[in-house]
């Protein structure tokens, strides 16, 4: 049963994008302040929230790899030595404030690396202990050891570990690993604890309906699902239409969700966009990014990076001076920007599906005031041809990719896996 919403998202993030930044394998260096250096053209290109993946330290014993994975932490309160000190990371958080984008920081909290200093004493009751007072861990993972979250103990040190980070580095918010695994009335007490020290962004990888009591938004997972089939062309806009509608309806507000072609998971363990979807990778962001909800960027798509990263050795994003999918990525950031019926729902306009001619296509307006954005979407192999005669849409409605004016006779062609996204 889903709970009442007690809590109000920060402003701010309603019409925010999100850039997940893995340090490890974003320079050869690999460090905060080497990342860094890439700021600006974050900035330059619209990014308005850095995720930082774990940048805590990494359990020794039973680590997976030669560096280990990020969310097998060895301490809540310190950063992995390979990325910098804490003071480093406080100077990229004003680093990035400076150039007004949020920081949000991965938050792992259902267990831990072994090695973690919780381990030893009297806080190894803090762990979910079997029969015979050993680690344990309930879902396959063989290098972490889950918490125990009936002890009191543990849920306030949590807290404060969390806390830890809001008030030395002035963070924005926290993205919540696996949150569904974690009591829900934790995440109540937590974000009561920590919005008092600052009102935070909090984003949960669930699809639990019952976490957006606590959470500002979670993962589209069944979306991403969905979209996945539509490159081998085994689904329909039908079931599209269905889970996005589901989103709309049974999702509490002022909730929303986050929509993404790529992350860490997904790029190591399932395939880049590019293996996943093929051709059909940008016209899925496109939709994303327009829907009402927030848009993921992962380290290197604007490149692309089209090999699947290492999970657990250094395995570096192969830059180039030539960054052939920047432009895309920043026409639909900065659109979010400057117009106001692009966006999540908070203060954005009504979404319409537009009825057209051509089954095939996918096409949508979302309007707010006198503002519009009309997204047009070609899913198939095949160029689509149809008329786009809504007299909802506004004369003057310019596309944002060519500058080009919807033609006087509405008719569109979109070649395979096309896109065409205007605005007035």
């Amino acid at each position: 049963m889903m709970q009442t919403r007690e809590f109000s998202p920060v402003p701010w993030c309603y019409h925010t994008n999100i850039y997940e930044v893995n340090v490890r394998q974003y320079t050869a260096e690999g460090t905060f302040a080497a990342f860094g250096q890439h700021l600006p053209r974050l900035a330059a290109m619209g990014v308005e929230t850095l995720w930082f993946m774990p940048i805590t330290p990494i359990g020794v014993p039973k680590r997976l790899g030669t560096l280990g994975s990020y969310y097998a932490c060895s301490s809540y309160v310190q950063t992995n030595p390979e990325f910098g000190t804490i003071d480093d990371f406080k100077t990229l958080v004003h680093q990035a404030h400076a150039l007004g984008m949020k920081v949000i920081i991965d938050w792992v909290a259902n267990h831990t690396g072994y090695g973690h200093e919780w381990m030893e004493g009297r806080k190894r009751d803090y762990y979910d202990l079997s029969p015979s007072g050993n680690f344990q861990e309930r879902n396959g993972w063989e290098d972490v050891a889950d918490l125990d979250y009936g002890n009191n103990d543990m849920r306030r040190e949590m807290i404060e570990s969390m806390q830890f980070w809001v008030k030395t580095c002035d963070i924005d918010g926290f993205r919540c690993d696996m949150a569904h695994l974690v009591p829900l009335d934790f995440w109540f007490e937590a974000r009561r604890q920590c919005d008092a020290v600052k009102p935070l962004f909090w984003l949960a990888e669930t699809e639990d309906e019952a976490y957006h009591a606590a959470f500002d938004a979670t993962y589209a997972w069944e979306w991403m699902h969905t979209t996945e089939k539509f490159f081998t062309s085994t689904q329909t806009n039908t079931v599209l239409d269905a889970v996005l509608s589901k989103y709309e309806d049974r999702y509490p507000k002022p909730s929303f969700k986050m929509f993404f072609t790529s992350n860490h998971d997904e790029n190591s363990w399932n395939g880049t966009e590019w293996e996943k979807y093929g051709a059909a990778a940008l016209p899925l962001f496109v939709l994303g990014a327009m829907w009402s909800g927030i848009p993921l960027i992962y380290s290197g798509q604007e490149l692309p990076n089209t090999k699947r990263l290492s999970f657990f050795d250094k395995d570096e994003i192969a830059w180039t001076n030539e960054l052939q999918f920047e432009p895309f990525y920043t026409a639909l950031l900065q659109l979010r920007k400057r117009n106001k019926a692009a966006g999540g729902p908070n203060g954005s306009g009504a979404t319409f599906r537009l009825p057209v001619s051509n089954e095939r296509v996918f096409c949508f307006l979302r309007q707010h005031n006198n503002q519009q954005v009309l997204v047009l979407l070609n899913f198939t192999n095949e160029t689509q041809s149809f008329y786009m005669n809504d007299e909802r849409i506004a004369e003057g409605i310019k596309e944002i990719f060519t500058q080009q004016l919807l033609p006087k006779d509405r008719k569109i062609v979109l070649p395979p896996f096309g896109y065409q996204v205007y605005e007035k």
